[in-house]
């Protein structure tokens, strides 16, 4: 599979060819799903946390005599329906993390870069060619590329120059190959990467070289 490669200013300068079994796999949706939700629920602290009436201050003793008070039957001060008293059914501290075989993980990953090939979402750029940060400069190629949405910006290895040239630019976020992961993915809508990048992903997320060598 070959996709054009152009530079920061929109020009076709060459072609890649991707490796299939990243960029061209059937995109599992109940996959990318279940991936999706157990790392928005991975992301939760899970630390809220609320007294019951065992837990708070007070003393056990039993506030006024049962009758003949005209008020109700109270019999002590950490009671729910008492200002200071417990909490019913209130948060407390757990943990929302959900397992997810690795096998499914990967797949989820390379179902959400097909369907971005698939529909043109992922565009590949020879480099950045940033010196210095400079913010004209990635909304100058977001113009040049035709983006008018969110984007998200995939370098090989970290880049500052990028980041903070990016960081400015609103729906815009900056990952690393080896950071990809569906919720960013998904939440933006174009995938600037790099060519070292794509090699980069193809090499983590692709065929272990020892199977390719052994199927050659």
């Amino acid at each position: 599979m070959q996709i054009p490669v152009r530079n920061i200013n929109g020009e076709a300068v060459g072609e890649i060819e991707l490796d299939e079994a990243v960029f061209g796999i059937q995109p599992n949706e109940a996959v990318v799903h279940q991936a999706l939700v157990r790392q928005r629920a991975n992301a939760r602290a899970g630390t809220a946390d609320t007294k019951t009436r065992g837990e708070v201050t007070g003393g056990t003793r039993k506030l006024f005599r049962q009758k003949h008070t005209g008020f109700a039957r109270a019999g002590s001060r950490r009671s729910p329906l008492r200002r200071g008293g417990g909490i019913v059914f209130g948060p407390t501290p757990r943990d929302y993390r959900q397992a997810m075989p690795k096998k499914m993980r990967r797949l989820a990953l390379k179902s959400v870069l097909s369907s971005k090939v698939a529909d043109g979402e992922l565009l590949v750029i020879d480099t950045f060619q940033m010196s210095e940060p400079a913010t004209k400069k990635v909304v100058s190629m977001f113009k040049a590329l035709g983006v008018q949405s969110s984007a998200l910006l995939v370098t090989a290895e970290p880049d500052m120059n990028v980041v903070k040239s990016a960081r400015n630019v609103p729906r815009t976020k900056t990952l690393t190959a080896n950071m990809l992961n569906v919720l960013d993915l998904l939440s933006c809508r174009a995938v600037i990467i790099t060519v070292d990048a794509v090699r980069r992903v193809e090499a983590i997320w692709g065929k272990a070289p020892a199977v390719a060598e052994a199927q050659a």
